[in-house]
């Protein structure tokens, strides 16, 4: 289960000081290895080439050595640049420059047999993340200036064989998230009635700190077909956070100041997902991957940030009206054993966003629908160690925004925004 957090959407980073930016749509983090990138992912239930099956599939411990080790990090810089088109936002001026952001997102797993048949492991990894940051002043900073989440998931994992040709996996996952938030209080002087009258909204800036601590699960199955086939199906819980924290107003006004400052708390339960995967080898040299997913971001319908103290105890401070819908994505990938120690990775694929419409488009969140362009390189220098290196190409159509906020204050953001990011990764995966 999950917690919320503030009026950002989820930006997740993994602590340990690691920093990470969506790359999948919404705020989802594929990048749970640097192995499957070059692939775009595709497969990802059912390859189990290295303890990363952790994350993606537990059941694929069961093809692993006695002991693997990998770790491995990923960099993601994305690029969100607005173009105005009819915006309203009083005093607040300009585009806000270029509101994506340069993140590293590192992740480390192991796993070891205790007999034939039984396996466990853990990992360590961030399944959503994301981080937007723009210029002070601009015209939507009072719908969002900056936010970033910082979260660290642990996923202790068994697996059982329980035929030559079926096993089964079954993970927990504990999360702990912290999220900053930012935004300019309002577009300009406005009143907002007794006791405080007439007040300079756009010289302040409110600040959301909170964090949570929760837990959900994580399952799969991995067939194996025949010699050349492999067939894996996955599925991961959602989980419900309860964020809870402080909600804080800087600026030139101490009555203003003092009177909306609190402390706050917010819920929000991320998606679950079930991918189907399926990998084939052609011959020799030749195998193809592929994979389609689902992922219930309906369950993010609306983020209310509730005031937990001061004298508008239990009001709403920020109401995210999201609307999220489920969504779709599907990857096609191919291997090429070029010889005995390289193999040269290439996929492609298609993912939705859940964002429905411009009205319903955060500033915190450009998001649209992307198609993944993707290539990497295994190396195996020896029979107990590997190395994968990728990178990625996102193609992400123009995404139109049209968003009022919930409240006049926020003014109305209208344009659209020229998305796109790029992803590199390197893991290192060993037996011993």
């Amino acid at each position: 289960m999950q917690k919320t957090m503030t009026p950002r959407l989820i930006p997740a980073l993994i602590a340990l000081a690691f920093s990470g930016t969506a790359s999948a749509a919404g705020f989802q983090l594929l990048e749970q290895n640097a192995s499957g990138l070059g692939n775009a992912y595709a497969g990802s239930a059912a390859v189990a080439e290295n303890a990363s099956t952790i994350f993606f599939n537990p059941a694929g411990m069961t093809q692993l050595q006695a002991r693997e080790l990998s770790v491995g990090g990923t960099l993601v810089k994305t690029n969100f640049e607005f173009n105005n088109n009819g915006s309203s936002t009083g005093l607040l001026t300009g585009d806000g420059g270029n509101g994506g952001s340069l993140g590293f997102i590192p992740n480390a797993y192991m796993s070891w047999a205790l007999n034939r048949d039984w396996y466990v492991g853990l990992g360590i990894g961030a399944p959503f993340g994301l981080k937007t940051e723009y210029d002070n002043p601009w015209r939507g900073g009072a719908h969002s200036l900056s936010f970033d989440i910082k979260t660290i998931n642990l996923n202790p994992s068994i697996a059982w064989r329980a035929t030559e040709w079926m096993s089964l996996g079954l993970g927990v996952n504990i999360q702990k998230i912290d999220a900053k938030y930012e935004k300019l209080a309002g577009i300009g002087p406005v009143n907002i009635g007794p006791p405080l009258g007439v007040r300079n909204l756009h010289q302040a800036t409110t600040t959301l700190d909170a964090d949570d601590t929760a837990w959900g699960w994580n399952a799969g199955a991995l067939f194996t077909l025949s010699p050349t086939t492999k067939l894996g199906v996955s599925y991961r819980s959602s989980v419900k956070y309860t964020l809870e924290g402080s909600l804080t107003t800087t600026g030139p006004d101490p009555v203003l100041n003092g009177a909306t400052s609190s402390g706050a708390k917010a819920e929000l339960k991320v998606p679950d997902t079930f991918v189907v995967s399926l990998t084939h080898a052609l011959n020799e040299r030749w195998e193809v991957l592929g994979d389609i997913s689902w992922t219930g971001w309906s369950s993010i319908d609306k983020v209310d940030i509730i005031r937990t103290s001061g004298p508008l105890n239990g009001a709403t401070a920020l109401r995210l009206d999201t609307q999220f819908r489920d969504t779709w994505r599907v990857a096609l990938g191919a291997n090429y054993q070029l010889n005995e120690a390289v193999k040269l990775k290439f996929g492609i694929a298609y993912d939705q966003t859940p964002i429905k419409d411009a009205e319903h488009r955060l500033t915190s969140l450009p998001d649209n629908d992307r198609t993944w362009f993707s290539a990497g390189v295994q190396w195996r220098p020896s029979k107990t160690s590997v190395l994968d290196v990728g990178g990625a190409y996102l193609y992400v159509r123009d995404a139109a925004i049209n968003n009022a906020g919930t409240s006049p204050v926020q003014g109305l953001v209208k344009g659209s925004y020229d998305d796109s990011a790029w992803i590199f990764g390197a893991q290192y995966s060993m037996a011993f």
